[in-house]
């Protein structure tokens, strides 16, 4: 769970970047140190200047789908993963624990379709750092038009595999097929 000075370093960051943005974040409940009573504070300091917008939720899905989307801070859990993928958004890894760290090399290295936030020793990251890799991403520098390409590389080989005859199709069908005659000769 992010601390406040966490919290203010990314929005620093946000702000600093000078591009719209969208943030979610929970305003209730354990997401952040404090719950929701920090939240009402922080909404009210921070200072959006008309450059950003921060919700309490949103469907990430149709948030990534749409077309104005230049870039995806993420954690970096399986799911946000492959949304961010399968929509063509390149992303910001800010990974936290657990599969995060696997998907982030993934991500940065081996698809190619992201960076990765540098970490401090106490594992929080500071705003400049933050902009800077967002900076990366949408720039217009050869590695930002790298990146661009390759999310959308893979944008299309996602959406050719899961096409009806496509490779995550086939293979969906047929894990279908081996659990039905498994059934069956069960019961036979």
């Amino acid at each position: 769970m992010p601390s406040m000075p966490q919290m203010r370093e990314v929005a620093k960051g946000l702000l600093d970047s000078g591009r719209p943005f969208l943030w979610v974040v929970l305003l209730e409940g354990k997401g952040v140190e404090g719950g929701g009573e920090w939240s009402v504070r922080f909404m009210e300091d921070m200072e959006l200047e008309g450059k950003g917008m921060i919700v309490p939720w949103c469907s990430q899905l149709e948030v990534l789908s749409h077309p104005s989307v230049g870039c995806f801070l993420t954690h970096c859990g399986w799911n946000s993963t492959i949304e961010g993928l399968t929509c063509g958004v390149p992303m910001v890894a800010f990974p936290q624990w657990s599969d995060q760290q696997t998907n982030t090399k993934l991500v940065v290295d081996v698809w190619k379709v992201g960076v990765r936030l540098q970490m401090k020793e106490q594992g929080t990251v500071d705003a400049d750092n933050i902009k800077d890799c967002l900076e990366t991403i949408l720039g217009d520098g050869e590695k930002s038009e790298v990146i661009r390409r390759n999310a959308k590389k893979w944008k299309s080989l996602a959406r050719e595999a899961t096409q009806e005859g496509g490779p995550s199709d086939k293979n969906l069908w047929n894990l279908l097929q081996e659990l039905i005659t498994s059934h069956i000769s069960k019961k036979g």
